[in-house]
């Protein structure tokens, strides 16, 4: 897996956080574009309607899909949301605030990365050669 893409996203996200700015204004937007690209150019976004909740995350250094779900399940796991997620609702309180505001930037990153997919694989159908 090419781990600066998963690192770069990463680090996107955390700046977006620390800094309190949105991951949809540039300069965080235009990065995170860039690293999408460079994903789809490695032929590592799957179509996310084809990947299954679990495909492929036995060892994060074997993931070989980074389509937005995959993507974001792996940061979350890389940070302990999924387990602070499972807790909070066994327990039925509510997440941390630090943990919140990951997991929101976090979705905001996959919407991008999920819309920017779509229009990827449909580009053929509105620019014939």
């Amino acid at each position: 897996m090419p781990i600066h893409i998963v690192n770069g996203v990463e680090r996107l996200v955390l700046d977006a956080i620390a800094r309190t700015k949105p991951l949809e204004v540039d300069p965080a937007r235009s990065q995170l574009f860039e690293l999408f690209v460079a994903t789809e150019k490695a032929g590592m976004i799957s179509d996310d309607s084809n990947v299954g909740v679990f495909d492929g995350f036995d060892e994060e250094g074997s993931v070989t899909d980074l389509s937005a779900d995959s993507l974001c399940r792996l940061l979350a796991r890389r940070w302990g949301l999924d387990m602070a997620a499972r807790e909070a609702q066994a327990q039925q309180t509510r997440l941390p605030a630090d943990q919140l505001e990951r997991m929101r930037v976090l979705w905001s990153m996959m919407r991008l990365w999920m819309e920017w997919s779509y229009a990827w694989r449909r580009w053929h159908e509105f620019h014939p050669r």
